[in-house]
Parts: structure tokens; C-alpha cells; sequence
């Protein structure tokens, strides 16, 4: 006898900790774990065939948000993307000022932090109730030896938007490098680095149908990078060791999916998410949106449940939906979501939010469902 499947009903709402692999990037990656076993740097026809899917993965994330394939640099992934941008950049000086927010993800305020006990001086910008930067607020915070600036494109929690094109026009006047964490945007919505005028930007494979363990840095031509990692001459110099050629056939994949799938994607995000939202709205009083209401990654509901802790209704909904009550890098911890205090919102509501990311995955039927069991359970734990 088989042994049954109990996550198969189980309905997935956690796509902003990661995503399904899509069918199209793991069979790119079985190809090339079968088929593509030569190294890249080599010069005879198994190694040649790993570079042609180098270069194809590196032309397809190009192509998705408007950039150069020589632009791409491959890393392991987003935290080695941010290292790389920030500290990279930074150690360029032996001192200098950055600019950077107070709700950014772990992997750019701990550097930023490491950058600090060095010696560097750093502006953290407050946000506002939604969660989004003021860029006359950065402007003030602008000196002579600012070094760059790192801004996410949408944060991890609430699928708040930040005005990076506005802050990347102020960057460009001053000649300041400009770096943007867009970990959760890619693939979700569409990025175009030319229009937000970015100078560097992280991409994340798993965050959009790609496999785990691959991600990418775009370095727009002339921005100049010091190498953290010290070996041969792979991207340019800029990360050693040899390429994860599967990885990057994955990435590549769920980039060309993403670019033909992006207004598809983008419509029915937004129809079950509001289906979604009004859903409960309807049927729970006093639901507290954590977010910007329009300017929001159109997958992303966090939402703040009165009288109810969101770890707390969670645990009762378990078997049934998948979700997070923040970011998953911050799961486990018994403090307030930082970056909701920061947005001014109460210990009481912090604690009492769930944040629901929806998929590609995700149906009309599916939605349904969960709005049932998420009232149910939450009728439950107050009565």
C-alpha cells in the first residue's frame, strides 16, 4: 500500500518564502544534471555545451528585466547578491556614508551593520505607515562621501513598493551607487532596471519557480565591484568557482516563464488576492490591512487578526493552508515583526498578523477554501 499523500489539499500561501519549482525549470535542470557535465571553463565540446547553458540562463534573466547578459552575475543566491552589491561597493573606500532603510531583510542590514563596526556611518530611513520610504526624507540624508544606497524594491512581509525609480533619479544626479534588493519582485511583477535606473540588483531564483541555491546580481556597465571571494577569473572576476550550470538552467527557465507569463500573472495575482482579502473582510470585523492598499506586490496579504495571535492561528490551521506570520528568515523568533513597528503598528497588532503570499499555483477554487478554513479557525480560537 501506498503511503498517502496528507499535503495533497494542503492549500499553499507562502510564496514569498519560496515557490514551487515550475515543471519548465526542473526538467532544464534534469536536462543539464544529465546531459550538461562538462566544466564551462573547458575548452572541449562537453565543456562548451555548459557554457551554451551558461549563456542562455544568462541571456534569459537579461532579457526579463531589461538588461545586458554581460550585466549578470551569477551568485548562490539573494544574501550573497546583497553582500556582494553592498560590500563590494564599500570597500571600494577605506570610509564613507550609506544609506539604506530600517525595514530592509537581514541579508542587507546585517552587512550594513558589519560595514558600521568598520567604521562606515550609516542612515537608516524611517517609513511610514504603509511601509514606504520618502525620497525627499533620503534626500536630506545625502552627504559628500555617501557611498551608496540600498533600497528594496518591495518588502518581504507587507508587498509594500518603494519609489526606486524616484530614488534612483536622485542617485543617478549625484553619481551615488545605486542598489536595489528586488529578491521578492522579480518574476512577480514587472522590473525594468533602465526605467528604476539601478546600478546594481539582486534576483532570487527560488523566489520565482527556480530552483534554491541560484541567484544573480545585475552590475550595470562601468559600476565598479570589489570581489569578497578570492579564486579564478569566473564572472568576471567578481565571483570564483565553478558555475552552478544546472542551477543557472533552472533560473534561466523560470525567467523566460516569468517574462511570457507576466500579465497573466500579474491580472490573477490581484483577482485572488482581493477575493482573498474581502473574503475575510466579510466575514471578520475589524481586519487590519499591513500594507499599501494599491502600491503592494499583488500576491502578498498581510493582514492583522483582532484578538488572535498569528502564531496562534497558524498552529490551527496547519494541516490545512501553508502560510507564514512574517518573513520565513525571522520564524521562530517571540518578538514583534520589526518591521510592522516600524510602520507604527501596535505589539497587539503585530503579533496578531498573518501574512498569506499567493502562487501561480493558487486557484479561484483553492481561495475559496481558504477563506472558509481561515474564519472557521479563527471563530474557533475566539469563541
Amino acid at each position: 500500500m501506498k503511503p498517502q499523500n496528507k499535503s495533497r489539499s494542503l492549500i499553499y500561501l507562502d510564496n514569498n518564502a519560496t515557490t514551487p519549482v515550475a515543471a519548465e525549470s526542473a526538467a532544464a535542470v534534469s536536462r543539464c544534471l544529465r546531459l550538461c557535465y562538462g566544466n564551462p571553463s573547458s575548452s572541449h565540446a562537453p565543456g562548451i555545451n555548459a557554457r551554451t547553458s551558461v549563456d542562455k540562463g544568462r541571456r534569459e534573466i537579461a532579457d526579463l528585466i531589461d538588461a545586458k547578459p554581460d550585466e549578470i552575475i551569477f551568485t548562490s543566491g539573494g544574501t550573497e547578491a546583497n553582500n556582494m552589491a553592498i560590500m563590494g561597493t564599500a570597500f571600494r573606500f577605506k570610509k564613507g556614508h550609506i544609506i539604506t532603510s530600517c525595514i530592509e531583510h537581514p541579508s542587507v542590514l546585517k552587512p550594513v551593520n558589519y560595514l558600521e563596526s568598520l567604521g562606515y556611518s550609516v542612515s537608516y530611513l524611517p517609513v511610514d505607515n504603509y511601509g514606504i520610504i520618502d525620497p525627499s526624507v533620503l534626500e536630506k540624508h545625502l552627504r559628500r562621501d555617501t557611498v551608496i544606497i540600498s533600497i528594496m524594491h518591495s518588502n518581504n512581509e507587507t508587498g509594500s513598493i518603494q519609489p526606486i525609480a524616484d530614488v534612483g533619479k536622485i542617485a543617478r544626479e549625484r553619481s551615488i551607487v545605486f542598489h536595489c534588493d528586488a529578491a521578492q519582485s522579480v518574476g512577480k511583477v514587472p522590473v525594468n532596471v533602465k526605467k528604476l535606473r539601478v546600478d546594481l540588483l539582486t534576483i532570487v531564483s527560488h523566489k520565482f519557480y527556480g530552483p534554491k541555491g541560484v541567484g544573480a546580481l545585475f552590475v550595470k556597465r562601468g559600476t565598479a565591484l570589489k570581489p569578497l571571494l578570492f579564486g579564478a577569473s569566473h564572472e568576471k572576476g567578481l565571483r570564483p568557482g565553478t558555475e552552478n550550470v544546472a542551477g543557472i538552467a533552472g533560473l534561466g527557465e523560470a525567467a523566460a516563464l516569468a517574462k511570457s507569463e507576466m500579465p497573466q500573472r500579474v491580472a490573477v495575482m490581484k483577482l485572488l488576492s482581493k477575493k482573498l482579502y474581502e473574503g475575510i473582510c466579510s466575514e471578520i470585523p475589524g481586519i487590519r490591512l499591513n500594507g499599501h492598499p494599491s502600491k503592494r506586490l499583488p500576491n502578498t496579504l498581510n493582514i492583522s487578526f483582532p484578538g488572535v495571535e498569528g502564531s496562534v492561528l497558524l498552529e490551527k490551521l496547519k494541516n490545512d493552508i501553508a502560510a507564514s506570520t512574517g518573513s520565513a528568515c525571522h520564524e521562530g523568533r517571540q518578538s514583534p515583526s520589526s518591521v510592522l513597528k516600524a510602520m507604527g503598528r501596535s505589539d497587539e497588532d503585530a503579533f496578531s498578523a498573518l501574512r498569506l503570499s499567493l502562487g501561480r499555483n493558487n486557484s479561484e477554487r483553492q481561495i475559496n477554501r481558504a477563506v472558509r478554513l481561515i474564519v472557521k479557525a479563527y471563530r474557533s480560537l475566539r469563541h
